[in-house]
Order: structure tokens, then sequence, then C-alpha cells
């Protein structure tokens, strides 16, 4: 009986200190079973519960929680000590067995011992709050002392496994001591960050850990260093988290270590330093502000944030440093086009933690204020976020007034934060959205109804709102773009925001997390464009407009996978992101081309300066970009780096020309004229350059000289993107001239010009690191594929007066020379003229040309709707009739030739072989369909079907139709305006050449 009196005088601390301030049961049922419960535990318990000082505490914890009523039956004991002695020496006895390290525990006597010192712990911190006995701050150090003691003595007991398995070699050996002497000389340092660094837990907290070693101060073999101190952080997250009868002791989360997502559980401390000293991220100055050592070798642990002190708190800080810290918070949630819990102050479902005027408002602006100023006044770094505000009103750096509102809402929303979590022991930071659950906790923070809490509720919350918006809400918004898809956008920390993958999902991605997990990976520097945090400062201001503009591609998680791709062959990406950044217009430019066109978007994930070219508007059509090449080639120690050389300009100038003609900034006739420049300028760069090597080896002909001829659409100017070149190389020599001399190896001529000849074409054609130059097509030389590479320019004049067939003399009307001695241009230009001006049989020219486009049409059918090069009154016909009419008539009208399409039209038709409006009719075909060819060759290749990607279509209408008398507003359209113009080219195809009676 004596045990029952003291039980029963044992709520007098309750009674005196704070039974009055117990809220009264929400469930009174609920409230009597725990009473009941108690009760029959023991005549102590039976006494303690029928006190009205004990009945009141029960029936507050019974009546609002059934965690806290199972754990008050679990632990009578405890709760009867707390009555006792006061809860301060309760929960001292409660985690005092964790201070005395047994080196022969088992790891379930470990685990059983430590789930016991969380229960019982966890239930006077519970008690200790409803009874106002504690006030927050000791109730957060409490919880926190308690994760501390907690992961303290799990690390010893592994520490030890480790030394036992001779990983290790301990100092302290393993005689029964304190764990923290264990830990000292161990190698291992654990820091506590967030809440429990700033020794601010709440009631249901995950603990965040950052798990760090030292490789050789306990180890046998540094090399195995990392394998053992990750295998200890993941023992120590299992001892931890596992959940057993006993319950768990903490959920523990990793995340918070450098670069997650790239490093192991545990991280060296060299590899931490410099990746905060390269690497780290603003957030992570703001999450470093509370760190401590709370496990392990504390000195290494003060030791490691003393090393990077100078990261955290700097004394300097510029404009864009203040800007990117201020995007936390806005990165965190972006609030203008928030939606749901966040968006506004509100009641049933608001979240206190991260909705508007809540917890992490407070706490980001007391850690902003803190970076902002904390490296020059080290009385600001209180890690503490009361402590903080306190410093920060003393130094002059907020009003009173505005952090005593702060002060005020921060302890008011932890109370309420804890109560949500005493409930049913959940990590959840949601108030209830339905009235019952709206009362249950209005009532169990002691409010008389859900009424009179909401009122106060909002009242703190706006109170915070107003002060966050005068400290940073003028910064620029970091939502999405103001669109449909408006929503938050988080990628500060570690792992996917719920909110975010829904926007994004909201925005057209396909795959949400993936582009989420890209995107943290630049923010962590993971890519070489943002390894740099100006970089990363940069990509934070612009990320939403970068997002908004891809999204709006029909595959925009492949145009972005492309833009990684870039960022990770970039040395550094300040200028490009810069220029985004001056210039956000460029963003779209920057997606059309990723998202458009296929191959110019390769080119920019393998080059960066095909993506600084692209962003800094240098890309245009004029000739002077190719001006270096002879230098380049000429400056080159051999061959290949001359051909590297090429290869790398005529890339690079190609992707320019191209995507200037995508984008529209240059038209067909431009870009054509410009890619054969480009070719022209290659070719005669690199031909004294094969011949001076190839004549260290062969000597040189005495007088002689090799020359290249273009045909086709390089001859014409008018290339598209990936033409061939239709080349003939001719050569001439002395008749009295018999083999070269000077080399090694003495050649006849025909021999030494066809080596080179192919060396020529070899280089031309040869894959390097840019691919290759050119497709080379060697077809159309005099004897076609049977011929030699290289012919004589006699045989060549000699072929053409008395063997070429009505099709090659066509082909010779877009002959030009290209590459070649000056000398030997003058007699190959004389020969072409000459065999251009041969005369000939028009009418049987025309029906040559007739019976070959009926041939071609028999055996090389268009192949689908958007073949506008073969099909009937395609490309082919608007130039068999420029060709035709040349061959027939320029040995009476030399003035009709030109090697240029549109130019021999013009002159066919000033010499009355063409009326004006035919030679308008086929200039303008010419013109339509070389631009849709091009079009189409830069985006899908060939197609062919009926109907063309919406998003190539729109750029196709962009392209052509502002050629048309009637732009056309979408693709079938454009089908009907090129029926007609291919009807109007066959017209005049039938009329002035004809086909084969049959056909």
């Amino acid at each position: 009986m004596a045990r029952t009196r003291e039980a029963a005088a044992a709520a007098a601390p309750v009674a005196q200190q704070g039974a009055s301030r117990l809220p009264r049961p929400f469930d009174p049922e609920a409230a009597s079973q725990l009473l009941a419960r108690f009760a029959e535990r023991g005549a102590a318990e039976q006494a303690f519960a029928g006190g009205a000082e004990g009945a009141a505490l029960l029936a507050a914890m019974g009546g609002h929680s059934t965690y806290l009523a199972d754990l008050a039956v679990r632990e009578s004991q405890t709760l009867l000590r707390m009555a006792e002695r006061g809860p301060d020496a309760a929960f001292a006895l409660a985690v005092d067995p964790l201070g005395r390290a047994d080196p022969d525990a088992s790891r379930a006597q470990v685990a059983a011992l430590l789930r016991q010192a969380k229960r019982q712990a966890a239930l006077i911190a519970a008690a200790a709050d409803l009874a106002g006995l504690w006030p927050l701050d000791r109730v957060t150090g409490a919880l926190s002392d308690l994760a501390d003691a907690c992961t303290d003595y799990a690390c010893a007991h592994l520490l030890r496994e480790a030394q036992s398995r001779g990983e290790l070699k301990l100092a302290g050996g393993v005689a029964r001591h304190d764990p923290r002497a264990t830990g000292r000389g161990s190698g291992l340092t654990v820091l506590g960050m967030g809440k429990l660094g700033g020794r601010e837990l709440n009631y249901s907290s995950d603990i965040d850990l950052m798990v760090l070693y030292d490789p050789v101060a306990a180890t046998y073999d540094a090399d195995r260093a990392g394998a053992i101190y990750v295998r200890l952080a993941r023992d120590l997250v299992r001892l931890l988290e596992e959940r057993t009868e006993g319950g768990y002791v903490f959920r523990t989360d990793l995340r918070l270590r450098p670069d997650p997502a790239a490093t192991p559980l545990a991280v060296s401390l060299p590899a931490a330093i410099s990746y905060y000293e390269s690497m780290g991220q603003n957030w992570e100055r703001a999450a470093m502000i509370k760190a401590r050592p709370v496990a392990g070798d504390r000195a290494l642990g003060d030791a490691f944030l003393r090393e990077i002190r100078p990261f955290v708190w700097r004394r300097h800080l510029d404009f864009a440093a203040v800007a990117d810290i201020h995007s936390i918070k806005r990165q965190i949630h972006a609030h203008k086009g928030a939606r749901g819990a966040h968006a506004r102050v509100q009641v049933e479902g608001h979240d206190v933690k991260l909705g508007r005027g809540g917890i992490r408002e407070i706490e980001f602006s007391t850690q902003v204020l803190q970076l902002i100023w904390g490296g020059r006044d080290p009385a600001l770094r209180d890690p503490t976020t009361l402590g903080a505000l306190a410093a920060l009103v003393a130094a002059g750096r907020i009003d009173r007034r505005t952090a005593a509102d702060m002060a005020d809402a921060y302890v008011f929303l932890r109370n309420v934060e804890h109560r949500l979590q005493m409930v049913a022991d959940r990590q959840t930071h949601r108030l209830p959205e339905d009235a019952e659950g709206l009362s249950r906790i209005a009532s169990f923070l002691g409010f008389d109804s859900a009424e009179a809490f909401g009122q106060a509720l909002t009242g703190h919350l706006t109170r915070v709102e107003r002060a966050y918006a005068g400290l940073f809400e003028a910064a620029p918004d970091l939502g999405t773009n103001g669109g449909d898809a408006g929503g938050s956008l988080v990628f500060t920390g570690v792992e996917d925001d719920p909110e975010t993958i829904e926007t994004l999902r909201r925005m057209g991605f396909q795959n949400p997390q993936a582009v989420g997990a890209m995107v943290r990976g630049w923010h962590h520097g993971r890519t070489r464009a943002t390894r740099s945090e100006r970089a990363r400062e940069l990509l934070t201001e612009i990320m939403p407009a970068l997002l908004g503009a891809f999204a709006k591609l029909p595959q925009p998680d492949q145009a972005l996978m492309r833009l990684d791709a870039a960022f990770n062959r970039m040395q550094a990406g300040v200028q490009a992101l810069s220029l985004l950044h001056r210039n956000p217009a460029l963003l779209d430019r920057l997606a059309f081309v990723l998202g458009a066109a296929p191959a110019l978007a390769d080119h920019v994930a393998r080059s960066a300066a095909a993506l600084d070219a692209l962003l800094s508007g240098t890309l245009a059509a004029d000739t002077d970009a190719v001006a270096p090449l002879p230098a380049l080639v000429k400056e080159a120690r051999y061959l290949e780096e001359a051909l590297d050389a090429t290869r790398r300009v005529v890339t690079e100038r190609r992707f320019e020309i191209d995507a200037a003609a995508l984008e529209g900034r240059v038209d067909v006739d431009a870009a054509g004229t410009a890619r054969s420049d480009l070719a022209d300028a290659a070719i005669a760069a690199l031909l004294p350059r094969i011949a001076t090597e190839f004549a260290q080896r062969h000597g040189k002909v005495k007088g002689g000289a090799l020359g290249v001829v273009a045909l086709g659409k390089l001859g014409a100017r008018d290339m598209l993107p990936a033409s061939d070149l239709d080349l003939i190389l001719v050569y001439d020599h002395p008749e009295e001239v018999l083999e070269s001399t000077g080399g090694a190896k003495s050649l006849p001529p025909s021999q030494y010009f066809g080596r080179l000849a192919n060396q020529v074409v070899a280089a031309l054609t040869a894959p390097g690191l840019e691919g290759k130059l050119f497709e080379v097509d060697m077809r159309l030389r005099p004897s076609g594929s049977k011929g030699p590479v290289a012919v004589s320019l006699s045989g060549f004049a000699r072929y053409q007066a008395e063997s070429a067939w009505t099709w090659e003399r066509m082909a010779l009307t877009r002959a030009r020379f290209v590459a070649g001695a000056p000398g030997l241009k003058r007699k190959i230009e004389a020969a072409l003229k000459a065999a251009r001006t041969r005369p000939a049989d028009a009418a049987q020219v025309l029906a040559d040309a007739g019976a070959m486009r009926a041939r071609m049409l028999r055996d090389l059918p268009a192949e689908g709707p958007w073949d506008v090069k073969l099909m009937p009154g395609g490309l082919v016909e608007a130039e068999f009739v420029a060709q035709a009419l040349q061959v027939a008539h320029a040995h009476r009208v030399p003035a009709v030739l030109s090697p240029t399409t549109r130019v021999a039209l013009r002159n066919l038709a000033a010499a009355g072989l063409l009326t004006a409006a035919e030679a308008a009719t086929l200039t303008e075909a010419d013109r339509f369909w070389r631009a849709i060819l091009a079009h189409l060759r830069l985006t899908v290749g060939r197609w062919n079907e009926e109907a063309l990607p919406d998003a190539v279509a729109g750029g196709l209408l962009a392209a052509v139709g502002k050629r048309l008398p009637e732009p056309p507003v979408d693709q079938f359209a454009l089908r009907t305006q090129m029926r007609a113009t291919a009807d109007e080219v066959r017209a005049v195809f039938l009329r002035r050449i004809g086909l084969p009676d049959g056909n």
C-alpha cells in the first residue's frame, strides 16, 4: 500500500505545474478506455489513474491519440516515474542506458535497448508537452538529445563489430566505456542535419544524417575504407529504422550528403570538402547552418565543419549569389503558380510546414538573412530558428515586430505540428480536411472550438506571409511561365517533389521523374556546363522558362536529353546560360532546333561550340566563316590534322547554315549557295595539301595538275542538307612528260593522277570525330562508274565531243570548276564551254529527255506524297526543262547557259525559248520544291506517310508559306498547293519536252 500511496501522491507535480493546462478529451469514450487499461497494469497505475491529475493526463492522451494511449499502457512505469520525479529526471533515466556501452551486447540486444529508450523518451516528451511542463525548445531539445544518444550508441556498437571483424583498429579497445570514447579516433563522424542539427526535432521527425569518414584514421587498408564505412552506414540506417515488436527508433535520411545521387552512403572527408569547395549549392549552404556532429568522432566532425566554414559563411556576396539564395524558397515552392494546399492561407488541409505562411517560410527567411549577413557577423550563426531571429534583431537586420510575429508563429505552428504527429506517430504536417479531424486537433491544442483554432492559425499564417512578402517576394518568380501548367518547380534537395512531378506532367513531359532527376543533376553540377556556382545560379533563374520552352515540343523529353548531352560536353556553361538569361527568347530557339531537327540536335549534343553559336546569334549564310580554312589546312602539321580541322570547320559551318535555314533566317537560295561555297572552300583548301603530301612519295608530273569539276546541286550552287557531291576529277600534263619525278617512286601520269584522285575522294569521305566531310558521287564522270576516277582533259573533251549521251550533256549544263590551278581552270572551263555549245539535234535531245523521264517514272517512282523530287511535276521535271532546253539550243544561243536552274530559266525566257509565265512557274516551283526538301531532310528525312507530324508541318508551313500567294493554314492546304504546283510544272514539261507515247 505504501507504493500505492506514493503513486497517488506522484501526480502532484503534474497538478502543481500543468494539470490545469491539459486539454479536455475530444473522445471521452476513448479516454475512459485508456483509464481502465492503465489501471489494470497494477496498483500504482490504478492509484495514478484514480487521482484527478493523473486522470486528466491520461484522458488528454487517450481522448486524442491512440498512439499515446498504447504507449502509456506499455510504458506505464515511465509515466509513474515522470509523475514522481518530474520530466527532466525521468527523461535522463530513459536515455541513461545509452550512455553505457556494453561490448558484449548482440545486435538484437542493442536494437531492443534503442527502441525501449525511444518509447520511454517519446512518452515523457509528449506528457511534458501536453501538461505544459516543457516549453517548445525543451521538447525539441529532448527529442534531439534522444536522437543523438541513439545514433551514438548504435555507432559505437557497429564500430566494435567492425573491429571484431578485423576491419578497424579502435583506440579505445573493447572495454566497457562511454560510447563517445569508442567514436574517438574511429575515423567515423556523423553529422546531424536539419532539425536534428538545430536541436529542433519534431515529435515524429526523420533524422537527417551525414556519414563521413577519414579513410586513414582507423583502417588497416585505406583502399578498403570506403566499403567498410558504407557498410557501417547501411547498418546504422537498418538498426535505427527497422520496425520490430518494440517499434522503431528513427526514420533516417542520408540524402543531405554531398551529391547523394552520385555518392555512396558514407562519403570520405576529402571528397566532401572538395565537393563543397567546388560544387556546393546555396541550398546546401543553408542546410549546413544547422550541421553539428552527433555521433562517432565529434572532434573530427568539428574539424570538417571548420574546414568548410568559408563555403557556408561568405564575407561578401554578389547580387547573383543573393538572388540564388532567394531562389531556394521559390524553388521549394513557386507560389504564384502554385496550386493545392500550399497556394494560400487556409485551415482545412493546410500544410503548416510547407504551406503559405508556414514553418518553412519562417526558417527560410531566417536562414537567408543568416547567409547574407552571417559571413561578416559570427553572432548571427545561431543554428536554432528562435535564437537566430533574436540575433538578427539585435544586429538590426530584421525589424523587431517582424521577428516577434515570426517567433510567435513558429512556436504556435510547431505545437500544431507536434499535435498532428502525436495522433498516430505519423510524420505529417497537413491539417485534416474534415470537420471532425480539425476539431480533434483544435481540442488537442486546448482550443474550445475548431473556429477559435482556425482564427488563431490564420492570424499567425497571415502575419508570416506578410513578413515573408516584405523580405523576399519582390524577387523574380520561379514558377512556370504563367500558362495552364503553372505549379511547383522544385529541384533543390535530393528527391522528387510530388507537385513538381505533377507540374511537369501537365506541361507535357512524358517521364517527369526522369526529367526531375536530370534537372537536379544539373543543379548538383553533374554536367560540365553547371559545375560552377555562377552557372547554377543562372540555371536557377531560367529553369521555369527553359522547361516551358521545351514543353511546347512534340517530344520534349528527348529534346531535353539532347540539351543534357550538350551540357555534358561543354567545358563551361556560364557563357551559354548568361545568353539565355539575358535573352529568354533564345530558349524557344534552342528548344526548336533541339526538338525539330534530330541531325542538328545531335550535333548540338556533340559540340559545345555549336550551342554557343546557336545562342550567340552568329549563325549566318555569308562566306566569311570559311575564310580561315586555307590557313588552317596549310598550317596543319600533317594531313590527318588538316582533315580534322576541315571536318571541324565544315561541320560547324554546315550546322550554322542548316540552323539558320530551319529558323527561316536565310531563304533556300541563300542557304544552297552557302552550302555550296562551303564545299568549294573545303575542296579548294584540301586539294593542294593532298597533292603536296602525295608528291612527297611520288614526286610531281612536270607541268601537270589535277582539277575538280562539280556537277549536280554543288555545280548549281543549290546544295540541300545532306546533298552528295557530284564530282569529276580532270587532269592535264604536257604530252612529252612520261612520268613523275622527284619522289621515292615514279608513276606514269595516268596512274599518278588516278591515285591522287583516289586520295582526294578518300579525304572527302573518310570518317573522323566529326563524321565525314561529304558523300561523293563519281558516276557522272565519263564512262560512269566503269571509267577511271580521274580523266585527262583531252580524254574528257574527246568523250564529250564524240560519246556523251544526252543525259550526260544535260548533267554537264550544271558543271562548274571548283578547285585546281588557275591555268588548268582556264583550260577546263574552255572544254566545258565547247562541250555545252556543241551542236545538237534539238528534237532528238527533247525526245531523249522525255524518254529518260519516262524510265525514271517507271523505275524510280516517288516514294510518297512528300517526295517532291521524283513526283510527276516535281523538282526533277523543272530541272529537266532547264537542262534539256540548254542542250538543245546553247549552240545557237550560248547566253542561255547557267549551272543554276533559276538563272538558266531566266536566260531561256530572255531568249524566247520559254514564255515569261513558264519561266516564272518553273522558277517558283524549283524554289518551292527545294524549300520543302530542305525542311524535310532537316526534320524527318524521308517521309512516306500522308500526314506529317504536327510540329514538322508547322515548321514547314512557316518555311514555305510566305513564298506562296495564299499561305496555307495547315498541311492539307499545303498539299493542295503542292498538287496545283505539280500540275503547272507537268504542263510546262509536257509542252516543252513531252513523254513518249503511252506514258
